[in-house]
């Protein structure tokens, strides 16, 4: 039932975001109306689970750390709006009405995919009296993955308010991983859904529930767009948009690449095999920067 009623809730916000939107032609509240579907979702989990929030442990902690996560993309969403004034993504698709519901949609997807662990947990019947250590690595994990997210964000702000010093990012965070706040949203659903593994109803655990299985949707999809999909994540912010990085500092950012993770903050990296960063790594060769003569950044064959 919990689910269903997450469902409409967002039906509702995304569909009545995008009538607004196509009316003023506008998309600056579009991050806006996730960030408080997030909340929506958070909230009505809670009151419609059939049973106080507060007697369970498990509840009340990942719902305060959803919160904060979702609090905190809400209010950096804002801010970034604020500050663009103006989204490219919606260039030419604003006026196009099928188009720009599908953004819409898609948002609102993204919004149930990501929060069914949490949803999950609130729903669940199953009343534990205390974390196993399973359970505190989880929630550790989880709490972990929204700070790494939020002072990697932080830093990169304060980088680019201070006037971009040395071409690209290399403060904190940024000194051992590419995309430390990308690592942070990975990290987060991955231990939100082992969290919701003891909150199972069935007797042999989440193992042997089909629903819990079902909620692996959730870091897979953030995997998925963050890792995969052209206008966002990784993708987008590698691959020919290195461009600027190779024409101001080539040397510079060629040696920074090199020893620097895509994702997991690490040091040493320039010391790990090309096969594993392509894999376990996941520092895929379409993250590369291929000028038009057909050559890798150094030089040599790709």
């Amino acid at each position: 039932l919990i689910f269903v009623v997450a469902v409409l809730a967002t039906l509702a916000m995304q569909l009545s975001g995008f009538a607004v939107a196509y009316a003023l032609q506008t998309e600056v509240f579009y991050d806006i109306i996730g960030g408080l579907n997030f909340l929506v979702v958070a909230g009505l989990s809670a009151v419609c689970s059939g049973s106080s929030v507060w007697d369970s442990r498990h509840k009340v902690a990942v719902s305060l750390v959803f919160v904060c996560s979702r609090s905190w993309l809400l209010g950096f969403l804002a801010w970034r709006a604020h500050e663009r004034k103006g989204d490219a993504r919606f260039d030419g698709v604003k006026d196009k009405f099928g188009q720009f519901l599908t953004f819409w949609l898609v948002q609102g997807m993204w919004v149930m995919l990501i929060s069914m662990p949490v949803i999950y947990i609130n729903a669940s019947a199953h009343e534990r009296s205390s974390f196993s250590l399973a359970d505190w690595i989880a929630i550790a994990g989880f709490a972990a993955g929204v700070i790494i997210e939020v002072v990697a964000d932080v830093e990169k702000a304060i980088w680019v308010r201070q006037g971009r010093v040395g071409s690209f990012c290399k403060v904190g965070l940024w000194r051992c991983s590419r995309h430390p706040n990308y690592f942070g949203e990975i990290l987060q659903w991955w231990c939100a859904w082992a969290f919701a593994h003891s909150s199972a109803d069935a007797r042999g655990g989440g193992f042997t529930d089909p629903l819990w299985w079902a909620c692996i949707t959730s870091p897979l999809f953030t995997m998925h767009v963050l890792l995969n999909l052209p206008p966002t994540g990784v993708w987008n912010a590698e691959g020919k948009n290195l461009k600027r990085y190779y024409d101001a500092c080539p040397e510079a950012y060629a040696q920074y690449r090199e020893g620097t993770s895509v994702l997991i903050p690490m040091v040493g990296y320039r010391y790990v095999p090309l096969f594993l960063k392509r894999t376990i790594f996941l520092d895929f060769s379409r993250y590369e920067y291929n000028p038009k003569n057909g050559t890798a950044p150094h030089g040599k064959p790709d």
